[in-house]
C-alpha cells in the first residue's frame, strides 16, 4: 500500500453518492498531479467507480525524487529529518516551500516551475506554499502508479511528455498495465496542460472519454 494517505478521496466519493441528484453508480474520479495519483488508487480500491481520469499524474515517488537536483535533495532530506525528529519532541514544524527557483531548497525547482505556477494563480493571489518538511520522506515511498493494474473501470491518462515534476516514463509504464486504460501523450510540460492550446486539447480528449464511457443520461 502507498505510504501517503489516500483515504480522503474515498470519503469524498462516499459523500458524492449521497448528493440528491447524483447517480451513485456513475461517479467519476478526476485528479491532477498528486491528485492524479489519488484518482488511480481510489479507482483501484473502489469497484463501483464508473470511470477515472488521471491528468499529469504523480505515479512514482522514487522517479519524482530523483528528478530533484542532488544538492537540493540533500538539503530537503536534512530539513525533513530535523522536522520528523522535532515533531516527536513537540517542536514547531520545519517548513519548506512547495516550489521555488532552480537551486533553492524547495520541493519543485525545475526551470519551468515558478513561471508555470504564476500562470495558474490569479493576479494578487497570496496562497500559502509551505509544507512540513517531513512530507519529503513520504514522497519517495509513494507509488500510486502500481495500483493502475487493479483499476477495473475505464481510466484516462493525460501524460505530459516534457513533465519535469511527474516523470512521464514511469507513468506510461504503469498506465499500460490498466486493463481499460487510455493514454494520451501531450508535447507539454507539467504546468502547460492547464492553460492555452494544451489545455483545450486535453479537455477535448477528456470530454470525449467521458462521452464514450459515462454518457449523459
Amino acid at each position: 500500500m502507498p505510504h501517503l494517505s489516500h483515504r480522503p478521496p474515498h470519503r469524498a466519493v462516499a459523500h458524492a453518492r449521497t448528493v440528491g441528484a447524483a447517480d451513485p453508480h456513475r461517479v467519476v474520479v478526476w485528479g491532477t498531479s498528486f491528485g492524479g495519483g489519488h484518482a488511480i488508487v481510489t479507482a483501484a480500491e473502489d469497484p463501483r467507480i464508473a470511470a477515472a481520469i488521471a491528468q499529469c499524474p504523480f505515479t512514482d515517488g522514487l522517479a519524482s525524487s530523483t528528478a530533484v537536483p542532488p544538492l537540493t535533495s540533500l538539503k530537503l532530506t536534512a530539513r525533513a529529518l530535523a522536522d520528523a525528529l522535532g515533531s516527536r519532541l513537540g517542536r514547531a514544524p520545519v517548513m519548506v516551500p512547495t516550489y521555488g527557483e532552480p537551486g533553492s531548497t524547495a520541493l519543485m525547482t525545475a526551470p519551468d516551475v515558478v513561471a508555470g505556477m504564476a500562470r495558474l494563480l490569479p493576479p494578487g493571489a497570496d496562497c500559502p506554499k509551505d509544507v512540513a518538511a517531513r512530507f519529503t520522506l513520504d514522497i519517495i515511498r509513494d507509488f500510486p502508479g502500481r495500483q493502475a493494474k487493479n483499476v477495473a473501470c475505464p481510466i484516462f491518462f493525460a501524460v505530459c511528455e516534457r513533465d519535469s515534476v511527474a516523470p512521464p516514463r514511469p507513468t506510461q509504464k504503469y498506465a499500460s498495465q490498466a486493463p481499460r486504460g487510455e493514454i494520451r501523450l501531450y508535447d507539454a510540460g507539467h504546468f502547460d496542460i492547464y492553460v492555452g492550446e494544451d489545455f483545450e486539447r486535453n479537455v477535448t480528449d477528456q470530454l470525449d472519454f467521458l462521452t464514450r464511457h459515462v454518457p449523459a443520461a
